[in-house]
């Protein structure tokens, strides 16, 4: 396992294992950067949801306009959990040396929590 911590006098493979450890460190953050920008395109998608409900309310196929709100609605849910499941993907294929990677659990929490705050807002939608 490469280590961060470098010797007096390091040798060229310390050096280079140090990279190594370090560039794991770097794309394990760059996952978690990934995984929150899904997150907010996930969010996008509801809010795209809510302005079409909007912009067309007054329509004269308000079952049209719903329908089209909620399939953003779906897309959301979809983006969320794909999201999560990739970048466990991409956890599991790596070690963390200077930083703690969020775990698993905190990311599927999450993923439920904004499934749960889309699939409510559906229902709004529907029954407004």
């Amino acid at each position: 396992m490469p280590d961060t911590e470098l010797s007096k006098d390091p040798s060229s493979q310390e050096l280079a294992d140090t990279r190594t450890a370090w560039a794991e460190d770097r794309t394990i953050l760059a996952n978690e950067r990934t995984f929150a920008g899904w997150m907010r395109t996930g969010m996008a998608c509801i809010a795209l949801a809510l302005g079409l409900k909007a912009i067309f309310k007054d329509t004269n196929y308000p079952l049209i306009a719903k329908g089209v709100a909620e399939i953003f609605i779906v897309v959301a849910i979809l983006i969320f959990w794909a999201a999560a499941t990739k970048c466990r993907q991409a956890q599991k294929r790596m070690n963390d040396h200077d930083v703690e990677a969020q775990s698993h659990q905190r990311m599927m929490v999450l993923a439920f929590v904004l499934t749960f705050g889309a699939v409510a807002t559906g229902v709004i939608l529907w029954l407004l």
